[in-house]
Protein backbone atom coordinates (compact mmCIF):
# COMPACT_ATOMS: atom_id res chain seq x y z
CA UNK A 1 0.00 0.00 0.00
CA UNK A 2 2.89 2.29 0.76
CA UNK A 3 4.26 1.80 -2.76
CA UNK A 4 0.96 2.86 -4.28
CA UNK A 5 0.92 6.06 -2.22
CA UNK A 6 4.50 6.78 -3.25
CA UNK A 7 3.66 6.13 -6.88
CA UNK A 8 0.61 8.43 -6.69
CA UNK A 9 2.82 11.17 -5.24
CA UNK A 10 5.24 10.73 -8.13
CA UNK A 11 2.40 10.87 -10.64
CA UNK A 12 1.15 14.16 -9.15
CA UNK A 13 4.68 15.52 -9.15
CA UNK A 14 5.13 14.52 -12.80
CA UNK A 15 1.77 16.08 -13.68
CA UNK A 16 2.84 19.38 -12.11
CA UNK A 17 6.13 19.24 -14.00
CA UNK A 18 4.29 18.52 -17.27
CA UNK A 19 1.98 21.50 -16.75
CA UNK A 20 4.96 23.74 -16.06
CA UNK A 21 6.76 22.37 -19.13
CA UNK A 22 3.69 22.99 -21.33
CA UNK A 23 3.65 26.62 -20.19
CA UNK A 24 7.38 26.92 -20.89
CA UNK A 25 6.93 25.39 -24.35
CA UNK A 26 4.13 27.84 -25.13
CA UNK A 27 6.55 30.66 -24.22
CA UNK A 28 9.27 29.41 -26.61
CA UNK A 29 10.00 31.82 -29.43
CA UNK A 30 11.77 30.61 -32.57
CA UNK A 31 12.73 32.70 -35.57
CA UNK A 32 12.92 31.25 -39.07
CA UNK A 33 14.50 32.96 -42.04
CA UNK A 34 14.29 32.51 -45.79
CA UNK A 35 15.83 34.20 -48.79
CA UNK A 36 19.00 35.09 -46.91
CA UNK A 37 17.04 36.92 -44.22
CA UNK A 38 14.69 38.78 -46.56
CA UNK A 39 11.72 37.09 -44.83
CA UNK A 40 11.69 36.36 -41.09
CA UNK A 41 8.91 34.54 -39.24
CA UNK A 42 8.56 34.18 -35.46
CA UNK A 43 6.55 31.28 -34.00
CA UNK A 44 5.86 30.08 -30.48
CA UNK A 45 6.36 26.57 -29.11
CA UNK A 46 2.91 25.58 -30.32
CA UNK A 47 3.87 26.48 -33.91
CA UNK A 48 1.61 29.52 -34.00
CA UNK A 49 2.98 32.33 -36.17
CA UNK A 50 3.43 35.43 -34.03
CA UNK A 51 5.19 37.84 -36.37
CA UNK A 52 6.50 38.23 -39.87
CA UNK A 53 9.08 40.69 -41.21
CA UNK A 54 9.53 41.24 -44.94
CA UNK A 55 12.38 43.23 -46.45
CA UNK A 56 10.88 46.13 -48.45
CA UNK A 57 12.98 45.18 -51.48
CA UNK A 58 10.60 42.25 -52.07
CA UNK A 59 7.56 44.47 -52.67
CA UNK A 60 7.48 44.32 -56.44
CA UNK A 61 4.48 43.04 -58.38
CA UNK A 62 6.45 40.49 -60.36
CA UNK A 63 7.98 39.02 -57.16
CA UNK A 64 4.71 38.05 -55.42
CA UNK A 65 5.18 34.29 -55.99
CA UNK A 66 8.75 34.44 -54.68
CA UNK A 67 7.57 36.33 -51.60
CA UNK A 68 4.83 33.78 -50.94
CA UNK A 69 7.34 30.91 -51.21
CA UNK A 70 9.77 32.68 -48.88
CA UNK A 71 7.05 33.21 -46.26
CA UNK A 72 6.18 29.52 -46.33
CA UNK A 73 9.88 28.56 -46.09
CA UNK A 74 10.55 30.94 -43.19
CA UNK A 75 7.48 29.65 -41.34
CA UNK A 76 8.62 26.04 -41.81
CA UNK A 77 12.11 26.92 -40.57
CA UNK A 78 10.71 28.60 -37.45
CA UNK A 79 8.34 25.71 -36.70
CA UNK A 80 11.15 23.16 -36.96
CA UNK A 81 13.26 25.20 -34.54
CA UNK A 82 10.35 25.53 -32.08
CA UNK A 83 9.68 21.78 -32.25
CA UNK A 84 13.35 21.04 -31.58
CA UNK A 85 13.34 23.33 -28.53
CA UNK A 86 10.12 21.72 -27.24
CA UNK A 87 11.59 18.23 -27.75
CA UNK A 88 14.68 19.21 -25.78
CA UNK A 89 12.56 20.47 -22.87
CA UNK A 90 10.58 17.22 -22.97
CA UNK A 91 13.79 15.14 -22.91
CA UNK A 92 15.01 17.11 -19.89
CA UNK A 93 11.76 16.45 -18.01
CA UNK A 94 11.47 12.77 -18.90
CA UNK A 95 15.15 11.87 -18.43
CA UNK A 96 15.36 8.47 -16.79
CA UNK A 97 11.75 7.50 -17.49
CA UNK A 98 11.18 4.35 -19.55
CA UNK A 99 9.45 6.10 -22.47
CA UNK A 100 9.74 4.41 -25.88
CA UNK A 101 11.70 6.31 -28.56
CA UNK A 102 9.49 8.51 -30.71
CA UNK A 103 6.67 8.53 -28.17
CA UNK A 104 5.03 11.95 -28.13
CA UNK A 105 3.51 13.18 -24.91
CA UNK A 106 0.04 14.72 -25.23
CA UNK A 107 0.38 18.50 -25.52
Amino acid sequence: MRDIMGMMGKVKEMQAKMEKMQAEIADIRAEGKAGGGLVTVTVNGKSQMLAIKIDPSLFKEDDVEILEDLIVAANKDAQEKAEALAAEKTRELTAGLPIPPGFKLPF
